[in-house]
This record gives structure tokens, C-alpha cells and sequence, in this order.
């Protein structure tokens, strides 16, 4: 039986998912197939009705705009994805010939050891870009490192309600204001963490370009298409630690992949290098 494993989302052509995952099975000597799959949150239902009837399933990844709507299309959902109402990965468990989909959430394990790695301290004064489900992650993450708080700024404060969930379940305490009045905290912060779109930042970039002050933090851009982005190259101009998003959509399949292939031992350093280098991420040794 052919194993085989994807990534969903919509748009998806752009996503290194398959490289990054493809690299890791190769390393490992396992034969499961991955590909990127475009589904609509209108279309998924089908879709996840489609593949619990096909054998072979092993693993899927989850990406926008499909984290908050995979709630429902799992029949377990377990650990922080149930904390924050977010799915970014679906496994398979067989139980006595019965097969269960099971959702959790790679995203926050991505973001802690993608800041750790760049060197972010423990409890930080930290800002988030963004309100929706990876800023929920973000709040998680900062958790995990040691923050009790954190300021969010966002283009639409009544559009912010994964993120005050996340926050109140996990008793961090979250100042919302709009992103015209992120300038000044943005540059005085520990960690920034930006969950905005492409280009999103931009107007923001051009803000912290023009306080000609240094920026001294370390800088998590989740967006990596195209890259750098206009905040990143500012934020490295400034002087501070640039994490591109790439560091956390590699940590975050490192952890898929234990799922996928029921590994967990064996996804070791050489399958990481050979994961950072279908991306083009520098080798390093965990």
C-alpha cells in the first residue's frame, strides 16, 4: 500500500511544504508520497470526506485559510490545538482496524524553537502583528518562553478574537491596539512576531524606517514569500535578529514529520540539514 501525506490550503502553490517533507521521507529511506492540495474552506468537508474512505493516509498539513475551519473535520483534537481552537496538522491512528483523524498544533513548537534558535531569551517583552490563528500560536509560543504579556496590533481590532481566546485560556494578558500605533513599541520589543500577510507590513516597515532609531530585538516574519520582506530588510538594517518564516515552517514539519512517518527517534539532526537544504535554510545541529 502506497503511503502518502499533503499539504492544504488555498493559495497553495506557493508552499515548500512539499520540499521540506519530501526531503525528510527521502532521508529516512520511507516511501510517502506528498503534494500540495488547493482547497477552499467551502470545498474541505468533501475533500476530508474523500480521504477517510482512501487507504494509505498518513499526515496532513494545514495552512490557511483551513487551521480554525479543520476543527471540525477531525475526530480528535488534542493538546495546544485544542487550547487555541487551531489545527495545522492532521494525523492518522489506526485502533482495532478503525481509523481516527487526530488534529493538533505544530505551529507553536515552529515558533518557540525558530526564536530560540535565533537566540530570543526567556520572558520577553514581546509584540505580536496580527490577530487571527497564527497569532494565536504566537501567544502560546510566548508562553512557553516565559511571557505573562504581550501587545498586539492589528489592521482591525473587532477581527481579533482567536487571539484574545487563545490569551484568555492561557491567562496571557494581551494589549489590542491598531497597527498605525505599532511604531514605537515594535522597536523597543524583545520579540516581535509578525502573522501578516505578504506586504501587509509594509506601511509599518516605512514607520520604523523613519524613527532612524536602532532596533535591537529579534524579528520572527512569518510571511516568506517573497523574501525579505520590507520589515525584514528594516528590521536588519536597524541593527536586529531577523528570524525568516522559513525557521518556523521548518521546526513545524520537523514535528510533523515524527507524526507522519511514527518516528520520532529517528528524525534527527541529518534529517533537519537535509530538510534546511530543500529550502536552502543554513545546516544546523539540535
Amino acid at each position: 500500500m502506497s503511503l502518502r501525506a499533503a499539504v492544504l490550503g488555498h493559495p497553495i502553490s506557493h508552499s515548500k511544504s512539499p520540499a521540506l517533507h519530501l526531503a525528510a521521507y527521502s532521508q529516512l529511506g520511507i516511501g510517502i508520497s506528498y503534494t500540495a492540495i488547493d482547497v477552499t474552506e467551502l470545498l474541505l468537508p468533501s475533500l476530508m470526506g474523500q480521504i477517510r474512505d482512501q487507504p494509505g493516509w498518513r499526515g496532513l498539513s494545514v495552512t490557511m485559510p483551513l487551521k480554525t475551519a479543520m476543527l471540525g473535520q477531525v475526530d480528535e483534537v488534542r493538546g495546544v490545538a485544542r487550547t487555541l481552537g487551531v489545527v495545522n496538522t492532521v494525523s492518522f491512528e489506526e485502533h482495532g482496524g478503525t481509523r481516527r483523524t487526530i488534529g493538533s498544533n505544530t505551529d507553536v513548537a515552529g515558533i518557540v524553537n525558530a526564536l530560540q534558535h535565533a537566540g530570543a531569551g526567556a520572558a520577553p517583552a514581546a509584540v505580536i502583528l496580527g490577530g487571527g490563528g497564527t497569532a494565536a500560536s504566537a501567544v502560546a509560543a510566548l508562553k512557553d518562553l516565559g511571557a505573562s504579556q504581550a501587545k498586539v496590533f492589528v489592521r482591525d481590532t473587532s477581527r481579533t478574537a482567536d487571539v484574545r481566546a487563545a490569551a484568555d485560556s492561557l491567562d496571557v494578558s494581551l494589549e489590542i491596539r491598531t497597527l498605525a500605533e505599532a511604531a514605537r513599541p515594535t522597536a523597543e520589543a524583545d520579540v516581535v512576531i509578525s502573522t501578516l500577510p505578504p506586504r501587509a507590513a509594509d506601511g509599518l516597515a516605512a514607520e520604523l524606517a523613519s524613527l532612524k532609531t536602532s532596533l535591537p530585538g529579534v524579528l520572527l516574519d512569518v510571511a516568506y514569500d517573497p523574501w525579505p520582506s520590507l520589515l525584514a530588510s528594516v528590521w536588519q538594517a536597524g541593527g536586529g535578529t531577523v528570524v525568516p518564516g522559513l525557521e518556523m515552517l521548518l521546526y513545524q514539519a520537523v514535528e510533523q514529520v515524527r507524526l507522519f512517518t511514527r518516528r520520532d527517534e529517528d528524525v534527527n539532526a541529518a534529517v533537519i540539514d537535509v530538510m534546511c537544504d530543500a529550502v536552502g535554510l543554513p545546516r544546523r545541529a539540535l
